[in-house]
């Protein structure tokens, strides 16, 4: 037991105060991590998507080696992650031998049929009010009249602006793609030491918990991207399937855009749409009125069909706070952070389940707010 020399009545004036002081300094605490993980985003934000980015390829080859090892236990894990590597490697290499060629051709094509046909859809909305009107408020860097003329000449130029600045830094896109890809790789082969690492910033008595949290963190994306690009394999084939039916040229190229636009929820749906009815403008009223259709039926089949089927086996994400969180990252970091909003969102809100006690009564605010009755609740039990 221990001895205290203290007066009984000091002590119990004394520790309600300690116990305040100590709840003002963790409070202070947080607030300073808070602080400086806030400052270091705004600071060095490009730096942490390339970590990111590097650490999202390392959980893809990770989780593709314990797959591998889990039907062939006698491959040691570095080489089954060698190996995975490998294999995909020589997949790109072969798509890119055999129809490497065509599709280069097929999006020199599509960039040049953006420009006409988006500088004829200028010179016809500059024809009438309405036209005039969405002109005056569309940015200069689309083609639009707002803060001044635009110098690029036509939205066709705008439109091709991002890609052409995409194509003279491409040396510096390649460079970087290549050091996410090489680090990814290193992660994955020995994923232990750089957990450790980080845990060794932790206290020894929350180590256990942070662990946990990274795991979850890890296994999360994992599924997130299993199911992500599960979905984005499928509407990249109904789009250019459905295209082709149209009869909408450059339909494989549009394909892979909206595929590959669809790795961002919602808003990659448009950035996807946005070529396809441009070209099908240039064959018709009707077809660019049926690739509309096209579009939002496939959208419609992705967001209650296919995406439902998939976050069953990855992770769910509210529809609000995916837009909100490509709004915030896109902001704070641009492009990249517009790209990796969602996968980021996903492991915060995995690691924020794990850390959080759950609710008593799930259903509680549901009826409170009158999403459901008591009535609707019975029924479905």
């Amino acid at each position: 037991m221990p001895i205290s020399f203290s007066d009984p009545a000091e002590r119990s004036e004394t520790e309600p105060r300690a116990r305040e002081l100590s709840r003002i300094a963790g409070l202070m605490r947080i607030t300073l991590a808070l602080t400086l993980m806030l400052l270091a985003i705004w600071l060095i934000g490009d730096v942490l998507a390339v970590i990111f980015a590097s650490a999202l390829v390392a959980i893809v080859l990770h989780g593709l080696a314990r797959m591998l090892r889990r039907h062939v236990p006698v491959i040691p894990y570095q080489g089954a992650v060698a190996l995975v590597t490998g294999v995909i490697l020589i997949a790109v290499i072969g798509l890119g031998w055999n129809s490497g060629p065509a599709i280069s051709d097929q999006f020199i094509r599509l960039k040049q049929a953006l420009i006409t046909q988006s500088g004829e859809l200028r010179s016809h909305l500059s024809g009438s009010t309405v036209g005039q009107m969405v002109l005056d408020h569309l940015p200069s860097s689309l083609g639009g009249n707002a803060a001044g003329t635009a110098n690029l000449g036509s939205l066709g130029s705008g439109l091709a602006g991002s890609v052409t600045g995409l194509l003279s830094s491409v040396f510096g896109i390649l460079g970087t793609l290549l050091v996410v890809l090489i680090a990814g790789l290193y992660f994955a082969l020995t994923p232990a030491i750089y957990i450790d690492g980080m845990l060794r910033l932790v206290p020894p008595q929350h180590r256990p918990a942070a662990r946990e949290l990274m795991l979850t963190a890890g296994a999360t994306l994992w599924a997130w991207t299993a199911g992500q690009a599960l979905d984005m394999l499928v509407v990249g084939m109904l789009s250019g399937i459905g295209l082709s039916l149209i009869g909408v040229p450059l339909a494989l190229a549009l394909g892979v855009v909206a595929g590959l636009c669809n790795f961002i929820p919602y808003i990659g749906a448009i950035l996807g749409a946005v070529p396809a009815v441009l070209l099908g403008l240039s064959l018709g009223t009707h077809e660019a009125l049926f690739v509309g259709i096209l579009y939002c039926v496939i959208q419609f089949f992705e967001g209650n069909v296919l995406a439902p089927l998939i976050q069953r086996r990855a992770v769910h994400m509210p529809p609000a706070l995916a837009i909100l969180s490509q709004t915030v990252f896109g902001s704070i970091l641009g492009a990249p952070g517009l790209i990796l909003a969602s996968p980021i969102t996903a492991a915060l809100l995995a690691m924020g389940d794990k850390a959080t006690a759950p609710l008593e009564d799930e259903n509680q605010t549901r009826r409170a707010v009158g999403e459901v009755t008591e009535q609707e609740e019975k029924q479905k039990k």
